[in-house]
């Protein structure tokens, strides 16, 4: 089982990249290709979300080094744990459901 999920409000820089980034959501789906689903979606920091085109999606893999944590506690594990489960099952089925999660 993967535990790697970070929390929201986590600032990292990505390998190679030039500015850090926070990390704002979990399991992304790309417009252009719904097969795909990536670990997070982040803005720039300290900007932040300024236009719809700069969002970024990343995997955890592609993480060099964390300068900041996000706010943790037993609703961000529960979550965790829900995240894991739900790519496990979509990794199994190579199915995507679009339902919301309700903890």
């Amino acid at each position: 089982m993967k535990d790697k999920y970070l929390p929201i409000g986590t600032v990292c820089m990505l390998k190679n990249g030039k500015k850090r980034v926070m990390i704002t959501g979990f399991c992304a789906i790309p417009v252009e290709d719904k097969s795909k689903i990536y670990d997070y979606s982040g803005c720039i920091f300290p900007e932040g979300f300024l236009t719809s085109n700069q969002i970024c999606l990343f995997n955890h893999d592609q993480i060099e080094k964390i300068f900041h944590m996000g706010f943790q506690d037993e609703s961000q594990e529960e979550l965790n744990k829900v995240l894991q489960k739900s790519v496990e099952t979509r990794e199994s089925k190579n199915v995507f459901e679009n339902k919301i999660i309700e903890i």
